[in-house]
């Protein structure tokens, strides 16, 4: 069986009222059947179907002699259309209170337009108070109710009707029946239903009919791209459209991702569109996920991610920020997202992105306030529940904080497929830096473009402690380097100047005495060289005298270490001897101390510490052994007694006092060492690597025998 339909198979020519019997004849049977048993029905659809399915309910109900009474607040006879007018709603009830205290014989009253009884918020409006009493006056009445999905019904309205039926959008077994001959050339040789119900699934049958009827262009086009473009432009609802993000040109790095992305997602509806088989498109449908959680820091790009797939299948998108659809009103939060999902549907393929999504959606109990999280958390998985797997809608919920989720969000059928988008490595860095040079002409030679990477590796300067650069960072230093040049009206090479320039221009620095300068830079110093003497130390990438790091006059920034999840007890015992490099630098060369390396003794501490409690390297009289609770509030003194507290602590400080010995004999036995890195921070205030290994080559490795004990 073949998703391909031959032309002689489509309708020649199709009415309206054709058109709506072909797309819902089934449930227009079921309604015609409920009414005719006295059952009151609720119709939820657009509003310029609604009057289609009204004649063909009402024809099928005079088949059996059942009269319709049709209410829509105009005046029926002439004398009633004279000056004086009491309103469209002033009419409506006063032939409401005719239906309902008239005429006793069987009928069907039906109500076209109940939204008008009602508050954007749901509730009743001043009119609507009037009307309540007189619904439920009259217990024989079969009432035929329409809902425009723009309106909530209030609940007294909606327990008058048992039976409730949704017509949104077409069934993609239908649409072969709305498609007429001369329409489907547009399309091809052979009508392929299957790849145009992607685009038509949220539009009703009248909306499909109007549309297909403008098409324009060639009869059997090679390539019937045109016509698809017409159609997904006409589908697109108010300001929704699809974003033109290219996966690989304009996101940088992060191969990972793409491919999963790709594998998961992008590669299995590719291969749907392609197959031609039912039965097979039914399975790949059954396989993709629909609910998705792009999760990381900020600034990675997971928005710009949502955007790269949305390109990719040439879908709407909708961006929301969680705490916008949030309302003081009673209700008006949940219909936010009752909106949004529906203006989704009707323009799918589509993709909503739920930006901040843990600003709404957290684990339900563990926020205060009036419930209106709580109420909005259960519409989202209402409308998440409610997707039919024919239906090209996704939904993506970003967030920094997916610990935070509700679990009821997370489990499958709902946000089942987790992406994580870290913070960029060197190689991301590298083509994200490489895109943004093309873009802004930034002209940065292979050297330029290394010392950026480089200068990425670590922290980002002025900012809150932790922060590692992003995606967001680099475009920010990439702009502020355009900025440079076009004040300067450059057109030569970006040089590595420009990126220290950038990065570093306008940071609030302290304004350090000579003196002062002079600390510092002996302090660092003192770090640096352990750090080339230890053989487990990582290289070094830069050292600063420039203050530009919060809460630091200078520092030593590594390079990543080679091996980041297994730490060795060298490893540990090599750190501590850096971390007291710079206090016995102090005392070596200025026969004196600053209060700058207490936070060098507080880490320092900590690792001798686990060393000796935590992780059994405390030696042979401590013995092998854990002493350290697995309680967070259990204290140190609760299980352990004096004299085996005293040994922990003496060993600690042994340990300690081993480090700052070593620190202190590999800098008095590579003084000039330090003195010529002390020299060069108080000149160049800062040094990269390649500087560094330049001063070792040149001031210091011609005058030892072994150079194997350097590292850069």
């Amino acid at each position: 069986m073949s998703v391909t339909i031959p032309e002689k198979e489509l309708p020649v020519d199709l009415s309206l009222e054709q058109a709506v019997e072909s797309a819902y004849a089934a449930e227009l049977a079921e309604v015609a059947s409920k009414l005719q048993r006295g059952l009151p029905t609720l119709v939820e659809c657009d509003k310029d179907l609604a009057p289609h399915l009204y004649v063909n309910i009402r024809n099928r109900l005079k088949g059996v002699s059942i009269k319709c009474v049709y209410l829509d607040g105009r005046p029926k006879r002439p004398e009633e259309q004279g000056a004086m007018q009491p309103g469209l709603i002033g009419t409506l009830i006063s032939q409401l209170r005719e239906a309902v205290r008239g005429a006793v014989e069987r009928r069907v009253v039906v109500l076209p337009h109940l939204d008008l009884l009602t508050t954007s918020q749901g509730g009743l409006s001043t009119e609507a108070r009037e009307v309540i009493p007189l619904l439920y006056e009259n217990p024989d009445l079969v009432w035929l109710g329409f809902k425009d999905p723009s309106f909530p019904l209030p609940r007294v309205i909606e327990n008058l009707f048992p039976h409730q039926l949704s017509l949104l959008g077409i069934a993609r077994d239908r649409l072969r029946y709305l498609i007429t001959q001369r329409e489907s050339r547009k399309f091809g040789r052979e009508f392929n239903p299957w790849a145009l119900y992607k685009y038509v699934s949220g539009i009703n049958a009248v909306r499909l009919r109007k549309l297909l009827s403008t098409l324009e262009g060639e009869d059997y086009p090679e390539n019937p791209r045109h016509a698809y473009a017409q159609v997904r432009q006409a589908t697109l609802v108010g300001h929704l459209e699809v974003p033109n993000v290219d996966l690989d040109k304009d996101i940088g790095g992060y191969a990972k991702v793409k491919k999963r992305l790709r594998s998961e997602i992008l590669d299995v509806l590719a291969l749907k569109d392609r197959t031609k088989s039912p039965e097979e498109i039914a399975r790949l449908e059954e396989l993709i996920p629909r609910g998705m959680i792009f999760w990381g820091p900020p600034g990675t790009g997971k928005t710009l991610f949502a955007k790269a797939m949305a390109s990719a299948l040439g879908a709407a998108l909708t961006v929301v920020s969680g705490p916008e659809l949030k309302s003081k009103w009673v209700g008006e939060s949940e219909e936010n997202l009752r909106r949004i999902f529906r203006q989704a549907r009707q323009s799918a393929p589509s993709i909503i992105v739920f930006d901040e999504l843990d600003s709404f959606a957290a684990a339900r109990g563990m926020y205060d306030g009036s419930g209106v999280q709580h109420s909005m958390v259960n519409q989202l998985l209402t409308e998440m529940d409610g997707f039919h797997k024919d239906e090209l809608v996704f939904v993506i919920g970003t967030t920094n904080f997916v610990e935070a989720l509700d679990p009821a969000l997370l489990r499958p059928g709902r946000f089942e497929f987790h992406l994580y988008i870290p913070y960029p490595d060197a190689d991301d860095r590298r083509e994200i830096l490489k895109i943004y040079d093309e873009k802004m002409q930034l002209r940065m030679s292979p050297a330029t473009l290394d010392y950026a990477v480089r200068r990425t590796s670590d922290f980002v300067e002025g900012a809150a402690s932790g922060t590692r650069y992003s995606g967001d960072h680099l475009n920010a230093l990439c702009r502020a380097v355009a900025r440079i040049r076009l004040r300067e009206n450059r057109r030569d090479a970006t040089t590595p100047a420009d990126i220290e320039r950038a990065l570093t221009e306008w940071l609030e620095r302290p304004k350090m005495t000579a003196a002062e300068e002079r600390v510092v830079a002996t302090h660092e110093a003192g770090h640096a060289v352990c750090a080339l003497l230890c053989k487990h130390a990582p290289p070094i990438e830069r050292i600063s005298i420039l203050g530009d790091t919060a809460g630091a006059l200078g520092f030593v920034r590594y390079q990543d270490p080679a091996h980041r999840y297994v730490v060795t007890r060298g490893e540990l015992l090599d750190d501590l001897c850096v971390l007291m490099g710079g206090r016995e630098a102090e005392i070596l060369l200025l026969e004196d101390l600053s209060i700058g390396s207490a936070g060098d003794l507080h880490r320092a501490t900590r690792i001798a510490r686990a060393l000796v409690e935590e992780f059994g390297m405390g030696g042979e009289e401590v013995g092998v052994c854990r002493f350290q609770s697995d309680r967070a509030d259990a204290s140190r003194q609760s299980n352990l007694s004096p004299a085996q507290l005293e040994l922990l602590d003496r060993r600690v400080r042994e340990i300690l006092e081993q480090s700052r010995q070593r620190a202190a004999n590999l800098l008095r036995e590579n003084r000039v060492l330090v003195e010529t890195l002390r020299d060069l921070l108080l000149e160049r205030k800062s040094i990269d690597a390649k500087t560094l290994s330049e001063v070792i080559d040149t001031k210091v490795r011609g005058n030892h025998q072994d150079e194997n004990c350097y590292k850069n």
